[in-house]
């Protein structure tokens, strides 16, 4: 027998709301089911009080400790004694393959033992997580379950509630008796608000980790060091911004050539997954950069790639290859701001070039590149959009004020110079990545031309 429950009142709290609240703020619920612990109604345990503490406590613990697992594991033990089950199970959502995937379980280990997965409409937890609301089995068979453990343990009632996160389905939690039981609306109204709680936290904890992680990765993949190139001097700086890890990056590169390859980047989106989709995007891109020079087509190279392997995946890329005797630089873009350029003796600016479609974005025609002069003393700087764009102001202005600090110098000095000035402007609140390229002023030959046209 399958019963479908919602969450009804208990008579705790009639003034105000009703525990259909505790999905909407489970925090809330929690608070006026212990200040009106002395408002119990008999129709309510009167330990409910205590085993609400119970939980909280492990929950305020394990977000001290920062720590998902050790949180799941001490919850599904005191949910198990709080509703005095047999077993006690958490199954959190892999959204990649939507399949929720056994995590932590107490008198149930080996759902977590064997990778037990279950995918999301099928069996009671998947059940429970395609209709996102409370399930109750009061007799177990294998019409009903799809996880065979649970038929081998001798389970016979089963009761299990969802873990939802803005209004979203990220797990289920659910207990078991070895022997047939009727839970009652009381006993679902704890699991749920148990599950609450837990998915709270979780959502908490896994958004750190996730931070720490892209964090760890971007910074592992940026160059420890720049390479030394004779007449040459580089400088960098990435800072994250005030929220999650983006997926900014760059790249400098001395090509089999002799060539000087420098790029820069932004993937869309943050987090965990722009710093591994950077991570990609980076090596397919030393990759082809080995095999051609031309940074027009070693973007076109790096567009079909993501277009088949990663067809959701947006990335603008800027691209600039430095001729072996440095006179000369060729650039292309996809959808990325142009490089800002500054000789002796000349105002700075933005380069004038064609800016191509981001990648991700199919192309029709072939990318552009643009060439110009590049003599002793001048520098380029890329730059990523964190540096020069904010919400209130046009993005001209920000490339403007860009512009306007940079002089040929010392490349870490200007480096330094560029972030002051820009914070000074206004605070980031994005990624930024910068890269800094100058050519010593040392007497050589000069290019015959400042600016050697564009190329399709």
């Amino acid at each position: 027998m399958s019963v479908e429950l919602k969450l009804t009142r208990t008579g705790r709290l009639d003034e105000p709301g009703s525990s259909s609240d505790f999905v909407a703020d489970p925090g809330k619920a929690v608070r006026l089911l212990l200040e009106n612990e002395s408002r119990a109604s008999p129709a309510v345990p009167p330990d409910w009080t205590e085993k609400l503490r119970g939980i909280q406590s492990i929950i305020d613990r394990a977000l001290s400790g920062l720590d998902p697992q050790e949180l799941l594991v001490a919850l599904v033990e005191r949910v198990r004694d709080a509703l005095q089950a047999d077993t006690a199970a958490v199954l959190l959502l892999d959204r990649q393959s939507g399949q929720l995937v056994a995590t932590a379980a107490s008198g149930l280990e080996e759902e977590v033992q064997q990778g037990v997965r279950i995918q999301i409409g099928r069996g009671f937890a998947g059940r429970i997580a395609a209709e996102g609301r409370p399930v109750i089995l009061n007799e177990v068979d294998h019409t009903k379950v799809v996880n065979p453990i649970l038929l081998t343990k001798g389970i016979r009632s089963l009761m299990g509630a969802p873990l939802l996160a803005d209004g979203a389905v990220i797990g289920v939690l659910h207990v078991g008796t070895l022997s047939p039981r009727t839970f009652t609306n009381t006993d679902v109204d704890l699991l749920q608000l148990a599950a609450d709680r837990a998915a709270m936290a979780v959502q908490a904890l896994t958004a750190n980790l996730d931070r720490a992680a892209a964090s760890a990765l971007q910074r592992s993949l940026l160059p420890a060091a720049l390479p030394f190139v004779k007449d040459m001097q580089m400088a960098a700086r990435y800072v994250p911004g005030s929220g999650n890890v983006g997926g900014d990056w760059y790249d400098v590169l001395i090509l089999p050539s002799g060539e000087l390859c420098a790029v820069i980047g932004d993937v869309a989106g943050s987090g965990l997954r722009a710093a591994a989709i950077m991570g990609r995007i980076r090596s397919a891109l030393r990759a082809y950069a080995l095999e051609t020079s031309d940074p027009a087509d070693i973007l076109t190279r790096l567009g079909h790639n993501m277009h088949y392997f990663e067809p959701d995946v947006l990335v603008t890329v800027l691209c600039a290859v430095f001729s072996p005797c440095l006179d000369r630089v060729r650039i292309s873009s996809a959808g990325h701001m142009p490089p800002v350029l500054a000789r002796p003796g000349e105002p700075a600016g933005p380069v004038s070039m064609v800016s191509d479609l981001l990648i991700g974005v199919p192309a029709e025609r072939g990318r552009h590149g643009t060439a110009i002069g590049f003599p002793p003393g001048a520098m380029l700087c890329l730059y990523t959009d964190g540096l020069v764009e904010r919400r209130d102001r046009p993005i001209d202005d920000g490339i403007a004020r860009l512009s306007a600090v940079l002089t040929p110098s010392d490349p870490e000095t200007v480096c330094a110079c560029v972030m002051a000035a820009m914070a000074d402007w206004s605070p980031h609140s994005d990624d930024v990545a910068l890269l800094i390229v100058r050519r010593d002023p040392t007497p050589g030959s000069e290019p015959d031309a400042a600016s050697v046209g564009s190329t399709a």
